[in-house]
C-alpha cells in the first residue's frame, strides 16, 4: 500500500486507516485479530482507536494483538482523549484529564508510547492553551511522537495549530485533524480543509463511506443486518434523503463505467483529495476488509472525479467565493 507524509511532518502512514470504533463490543478478539492480520498484510500501518471507543476494550483487543500478530514496529498506532461519559458536559480538554487518559491507554495498549495522539473534540471549557499544553507534554515526555485534533472547526484548528507554530521548537505542531468527509458530507471544505492545508495538517477523514450510505447497499432498501436496522440507524438516516439518493446514484452509475463497486469509486475519491492523508475505514470481517482493500488499484479518471464534485458540491458562497463578484 503506498505510504504518505502526514502532513507538513516526517511521518509516513498507509493511505488506507484501520479504524477499530467497533472492536470489544461488537468485534470480538479473534475478528479483530483477522482484520489486523489481513490490513498488515496488505501494507496498511495506520490503526486508529480512542479511549472511549468499547469503553476502552478496543484498545485492549488492539494492545494484545500488538506484538503477538502483528510487531509494533510495523503501525502507526493512533488514539484520541477527551471524550467523557458525562452528559453535563461530552467533552475534557483539561490538561489533567488527558494526561491521565493518555496513561490509561498507554496501559490498555501495552506500550510506552503512541505514534499519533488526538484531542477527541474541541473542549468550550477549558481555555486552549491548557488543552494544547497537554499534547505538547505528551511529545517531549516520549509518551507520543505526533499530536492532532478531532472534531474542530475551522477556526478552532487554525487557532490551535497557530498558537502551536508560534512557538517553534517548545511546541508540538499538529500534524493531523481527523473529520467526517465523504461525497455525503463535504463540509470540511468551507473552512477546515483551507486552513489545514494552509497549516501543513494532514486530514484523516472519518466515515469516508457515509456511514456506510456510499456502498449502495440502502438503494432499495434497509438491509436488515446493516447499520441502518440496528440501534445505530439514527446515524446513518440522515445520509438516506433524496439527495444523498441522487450522489449515490452518480457513484454507482461510476462505477459501472468503470468496472468497478461504488465502495471502491466513493473510498478513491476522498482518498485522493487535496490534504487527505488516509481515510479511516471499518469493517466488520476480513472479508469485507478485503473488499475496502482493492481500491488501491483504482485511480479515478479526471471526468469521473468532476462528474461526483459536482453531484455532491455544496453550497458554499459568501465569505467563500469571491464576494466582490456576488
Amino acid at each position: 500500500m503506498e505510504q504518505r507524509h502526514l502532513g507538513r511532518t516526517g511521518l509516513r502512514v498507509s493511505r488506507l486507516g484501520l479504524g477499530t470504533l467497533t472492536w470489544g463490543r461488537d468485534t470480538d478478539e479473534n475478528d479483530a485479530a483477522d482484520l489486523l492480520k489481513t490490513f498488515w498484510e496488505a501494507g496498511g500501518t495506520l490503526v486508529d482507536t480512542a479511549d472511549v471507543y468499547g469503553d476502552g476494550e478496543a484498545e485492549y483487543v488492539l494492545g494484545r494483538l500488538i506484538e503477538g500478530l502483528v510487531p509494533r514496529r510495523d503501525l502507526v498506532v493512533a488514539t484520541k482523549a477527551g471524550s467523557v461519559p458525562d452528559p453535563d458536559r461530552r467533552f475534557d480538554g483539561s490538561r489533567g484529564h488527558l494526561l491521565g487518559a493518555l496513561d490509561a491507554s498507554l496501559a490498555r495498549l501495552g506500550t510506552d508510547y503512541v505514534d499519533i495522539w488526538q484531542v477527541h473534540a474541541f473542549d468550550h471549557a477549558t481555555p486552549l492553551d491548557e488543552t494544547l499544553q497537554a499534547l505538547d507534554i505528551a511529545v517531549s515526555s516520549g509518551r507520543a511522537r505526533y499530536v492532532g485534533v478531532s472534531n474542530f472547526c475551522g477556526w478552532q484548528l487554525a487557532k490551535a495549530a497557530t498558537w502551536q507554530l508560534a512557538a517553534p521548537g517548545t511546541r508540538a505542531r499538529l500534524a493531523g485533524t481527523q473529520m467526517e468527509y465523504s461525497l455525503l458530507q463535504r463540509g470540511i471544505e468551507r473552512e477546515v480543509l483551507p486552513a489545514a492545508l494552509d497549516l501543513g495538517i494532514g486530514l484523516l477523514p472519518s466515515s469516508p463511506l457515509g456511514r456506510g450510505v456510499l456502498t449502495g447497499k440502502y438503494r432499495h432498501a434497509i438491509p436488515p443486518d446493516s447499520r441502518g436496522a440496528s440501534d445505530l440507524a439514527p446515524f446513518v438516516e440522515p445520509y438516506l434523503d433524496d439527495a444523498a439518493g441522487r450522489i449515490v446514484d452518480a457513484v454507482a452509475t461510476a462505477a459501472d463505467g468503470l468496472a468497478a463497486t461504488p465502495l471502491q469509486v466513493a473510498l478513491a475519491w476522498v482518498r485522493d483529495r487535496p490534504g487527505v492523508a488516509a481515510p479511516i475505514v471499518g469493517a466488520r470481517t476480513a472479508q469485507q476488509l478485503t473488499a475496502v482493500l482493492s481500491v488501491e488499484a483504482l485511480s479515478l479518471p479526471e471526468e469521473i472525479c468532476r462528474a461526483l464534485d459536482d453531484v455532491s458540491a455544496p453550497v458554499h458562497r459568501y465569505p467563500d467565493d469571491d464576494w466582490s463578484t456576488l
